[in-house]
This record gives C-alpha cells, sequence and structure tokens, in this order.
C-alpha cells in the first residue's frame, strides 16, 4: 500500500469509515445487536471484567466525562443494572457494581460481542490478522497521547 498524499485525511477517512461501519454512531443499539446505547453496553462490560469502581474510573477507562458518567450510572441503576454506594474512603466519590441483572446482561453482551469480532477477524486474510492487531495496537497508544479535544482548532493544519 502507497502512503497517500495527506496521510492526516486518509486516517480521518478511514477512522469515520471503520466507526460507521463499526455501528459506534448508532444510539439506539450496540454493534453486535444488543437494544442497549453503546456506553452502557461499554460499563456493563468494564465492570463485568474489573469489579466494583468509583464513577470517576469507569468515566476515565470509557472516555466521558463526569457529568455523563453520572448519568450513565444513575440510568443504569434505574434499570436495576447496577447499584451504586458511597466510597469507603470518600464520602463524596460513589462506587458502581454490577447487581445480579446487571451481571447477567453484561455476560449476554460480552458473549454477543465476543461472537461479532470473532466474525471480523475471520473476514480478515489470516496471514494479516497479526498485522491489523498491531497496527490497531499502535494507533489506540497514538490516541491515548492526543486525546478528544486536546488540539485547539485553531492549530489544525
Amino acid at each position: 500500500m502507497t502512503t497517500p498524499a495527506d496521510p492526516a485525511r486518509a486516517l480521518r477517512s478511514l477512522l469515520q469509515q471503520t466507526l460507521r461501519r463499526a455501528g459506534a454512531l448508532r444510539d439506539d443499539a450496540t454493534p453486535c445487536g444488543r437494544a442497549l446505547p453503546i456506553a452502557h453496553a461499554h460499563a456493563l462490560m468494564a465492570l463485568l471484567a474489573e469489579g466494583p469502581m468509583r464513577q470517576q474510573a469507569l468515566g476515565a477507562l470509557l472516555g466521558i466525562d463526569k457529568s455523563n458518567v453520572a448519568r450513565l450510572s444513575a440510568r443504569m441503576a434505574s434499570l436495576g443494572h447496577v447499584a451504586q454506594r458511597a466510597d469507603d474512603d470518600d464520602a463524596r466519590a460513589r462506587v458502581v457494581s454490577l447487581t445480579a441483572k446487571g451481571r447477567r446482561l453484561a455476560g449476554e453482551v460480552e458473549a454477543a460481542s465476543a461472537r461479532r469480532h470473532e466474525a471480523i477477524l475471520g473476514r480478515l486474510p489470516p496471514g494479516r490478522v497479526d498485522d491489523v492487531l498491531r497496527a490497531l495496537g499502535a494507533l489506540s497508544e497514538a490516541l491515548a497521547e492526543v486525546p478528544p479535544g486536546s488540539i485547539d482548532p485553531g492549530d489544525e493544519p
């Protein structure tokens, strides 16, 4: 593959196309077909994998701000998917944990997500899977170093 004349624009175009095709812009269902907002599904899977955590930690993991994680946690609690309590070390902080209902749903979301990603990997040429995973790892690291909103709009080329 040759390098495009404007790699930054090519990257943007490919990321936009990837996110759209992945279904990441939908707010009514996850890419794996569950009738949940994507942030809700990601929060379920994070809590399933990591266990109870402060809202602040959950927000950092999901890449969402304090007010959005508070609203998400409240919505999840109202549906019976999580329980919230004051943190033992800091009563101002809230700890979020999965309920039994939330654990069941998180397991279903995790399984559906795994099936979808296995199907995607199955569409790649076998010799390219490691290349794709390495490239996505490098991209993820670069994204961590340039988070959303970190570039002043006046600084863009």
